[in-house]
């Protein structure tokens, strides 16, 4: 990488890598939250429906417990998502949306869909990319305007 194209010049404007970050985040941001938006406006009902189909054949998974975590799940996502999608308490959302995917992977490992599980780990690397930069590249973000 050139060294012009992590300096931020006044002529410039922000970095390209400042400018990818955003978008990266946004688009994680995005996608995270319309999962738990989507869940909302379905209905509790029929994501609980979905859960106990998913976790039928999975003795490991306690079915009390399945209501919680759905509504906990939904929730969750839309937060998470919608404070990483503005770049606001972007450290905090980060890392409950890290945890939440963890507890997702949990589940989907129990449940042995090893391909959402593969790409559980792809979310994994987001995050973890993220996190890792949010500190120097963070700008184009609610955080970013406030100074945090």
């Amino acid at each position: 990488m050139s060294e012009s194209a992590t300096i931020t010049s006044p002529k410039r404007g922000m970095s390209d890598a400042v400018i990818a970050y955003g978008i990266l985040r946004l688009t994680l941001g995005i996608n995270i939250a319309l999962h738990g938006v989507s869940r909302i406006m379905v209905g509790q009902a029929a994501f609980l429906a979905y859960l106990n189909h998913y976790f039928e054949k999975t003795p490991l998974v306690p079915k009390e417990l399945l209501p919680f975590f759905a509504i906990f799940i939904m929730w969750a996502e839309t937060i998470f998502g919608t404070l990483v999608l503005f770049g606001a308490f972007t450290r905090i959302a980060l890392i409950g949306g890290g945890l939440v995917l963890a507890m997702l992977a949990l589940g989907t490992n129990l449940a042995q869909d090893w391909g959402i599980a593969g790409l559980q780990l792809t979310y994994a690397l987001i995050y973890y990319f993220l996190l890792k930069h949010r500190a120097e590249l963070n700008g184009l973000s609610v955080d970013g305007m406030l100074g945090k």
